[in-house]
């Protein structure tokens, strides 16, 4: 039971010594050049994604929900996030730019 506790102290006071910042991520800043909806593909041109260390181009991703592309046109500004999923980038998040 002491042990319990102790290990639950230290958990605490990890997770209230770790950054904010680390928990979320930084949304990418894009526009929209295709959305291939019988695919679940979408192109986008956009800035950096720090978290894979790639500078900004155009490239096609998966998306995780199809009804993101319902959503969204060509020529729409968005921010996003992406993730590799089973090796492939994949967008998890979209949402307009503001």
């Amino acid at each position: 039971m002491k042990l319990s506790r102790n290990l639950m102290a230290a958990l605490i006071a990890f997770i209230l010594a770790t950054p904010f910042a680390v928990a979320q991520s930084e949304l990418i800043a894009g526009e929209i050049t295709k959305v291939d909806q019988s695919a679940s593909k979408i192109s986008i041109r956009h800035g950096p994604i720090k978290k894979f260390d790639m500078d900004g181009m155009t490239m096609v991703f998966r998306v995780q929900d199809p009804e993101i592309l319902k959503k969204v046109k060509v020529g729409d500004k968005v921010k996003f996030d992406v993730d590799r999923v089973n090796g492939q980038y994949t967008v998890t998040t979209m949402q307009p730019a503001k």
